[in-house]
């Protein structure tokens, strides 16, 4: 099963389908009394080609029982500056002739913070999709420092997907999204667990997805009875392709990968 969303067209063969991410699952594994589990797999998106992105790629996910969202955006700065140190890189990594200080701990903003400050709007306030993505790329993702990474936490709940609400704000969610150099690195949750409220997201996500004339995947039913006993957690998923692209100073996802859509 993989979860119904409105962004993330999946590829698939009669009544089965490539994983889009291996959440659901893992999140299940939780539920049944495993406290931390993680996964290195490969990942298939129907439509993301691009500088960015590949149909297929490699995804870290990991997941934490007795974490949330906080906890999770630690254990990712301590990975990527980890990771840069054994590369030799130590403090700094250059990436498009730019010097970029990785030390932790990592700025944080708001989105409601950054969107107020670089595009005049507050979209938890102003439920607009497509005015925040177009917003987004061409004005608060070039105001994020360029020499330092960027954590943008807080998203407006109707972008929560499977994120928890923010206690005393129910406006937002307990996501995070990390990134350097321009890139998407990472997505982070402080997951959900009620299995109402899940169910709903999904049904609404299932009415946006025929509204637009596409068919959409079966409720999973199995990970929604599994959320009862999933425990207070926090996960993220972690793009590997683009963390190689930052180590290795690539303009695109294709100097990176042997084979792409492409080439394969």
């Amino acid at each position: 099963a993989i979860a119904p969303e409105p962004y993330i067209a999946p590829f698939r063969s009669e009544d089965c389908f490539l994983a889009t991410s291996p959440e659901l699952h893992m999140k299940r594994l939780l539920a049944a009394g495993y406290p931390r589990v993680f996964q290195f797999s490969r990942c298939f998106r129907q439509g993301e080609r691009g500088r960015w992105h590949n149909p297929e790629f490699t995804m870290l996910e990991w997941y934490r029982a007795g974490a949330d969202y906080t906890v999770i955006i630690l254990d990712i700065e301590q990975l990527i500056a980890t990771v840069a140190f054994e590369l030799g890189f130590n403090a700094t990594l250059k990436y498009r002739g730019q010097d970029i200080d990785i030390t932790p701990p990592w700025p944080r903003t708001t989105v409601r913070d950054a969107f107020v400050r670089d595009a005049g709007w507050d979209p938890a306030a102003v439920q607009d999709p497509d005015r925040f993505d177009t917003d987004f790329v061409a004005k608060v993702l070039p105001g994020f420092a360029p020499d330092r990474p960027t954590v943008l936490i807080d998203y407006p709940a109707a972008l929560a997907s499977l994120a928890r609400l923010k206690p005393g704000d129910a406006s937002v969610s307990e996501r995070a999204e990390v990134f350097i150099g321009g890139l998407e690195l990472a997505n982070a949750y402080s997951e959900l667990a009620d299995a109402r409220e899940q169910e709903g997201r999904f049904r609404e996500a299932i009415a946006q997805i025929r509204r637009e004339g596409r068919d959409p995947t079966d409720m999973p039913r199995r990970f929604l009875e599994s959320l009862p006993h999933l425990p207070e957690c926090g996960g993220v998923a972690l793009g590997i392709d683009r963390l190689v692209m930052l180590l290795c100073d690539a303009a695109s996802i294709d100097d990176v990968m042997a084979f792409t859509s492409d080439t394969a």
